[in-house]
């Protein structure tokens, strides 16, 4: 499962909003854990969270997060469910106010595109994810932090951190 999603998926620059929002979930999830624990419950979450629909994530109410809070299928953390739908919200404000959520993210990368890594050395973070980490922040993004933010660039290709001699760089 962790090879198919570094050959198909990781490093693959991606313009869609809805697999933004999809990753914006999972990433946010896996704070203070591995991500193939995330990982093995992507299915899991495809369900609980309306198929990443963004729209209807923003309306789950209180009987939602009590659903969530019973779902074996994803991580069953409170705080982590309530800031999956905080964050759907401001991701819908987001997309109204830039016309996407990716072009919001690609405002902060330099001539607005990918950065392609061609060393050995994968940092946890860069000035790059701080902005957008702190940006983030202060319009209300919960568990968004410069780390998550990071992996969440390299998981959506807006950093390519295949190392040099990986057959997917």
């Amino acid at each position: 499962m962790y090879i198919k999603y570094h050959d198909e998926e990781w490093g693959k620059e991606i313009h869609d909003d809805h697999t933004l929002f999809e990753f914006l979930i999972l990433e946010s999830a896996q704070a203070g854990l591995s991500w193939i624990t995330i990982l093995r419950r992507r299915e899991g979450y495809r369900k609980a969270f309306a198929n990443f629909n963004v729209k209807k994530v923003a309306a789950f109410d209180d009987q939602d997060v009590e659903r969530l809070m019973n779902d074996t299928g994803i991580i069953r953390n409170r705080l982590k469910i309530l800031s999956a739908i905080n964050n759907a919200k401001l991701f819908i404000e987001v997309q109204k106010e830039f016309g996407s959520f990716d072009k919001y993210l690609y405002s902060f990368m330099p001539d607005g595109k990918p950065i392609i890594n061609h060393t050995n050395k994968i940092p946890a973070s860069t000035p790059i994810s701080d902005a957008i980490s702190k940006d983030m922040k202060k319009r209300g993004f919960k568990f968004f932090g410069t780390t998550i933010c990071y992996a969440h660039m390299q998981a959506t290709g807006m950093v390519n951190d295949h190392i040099p001699d990986c057959s997917f760089k």
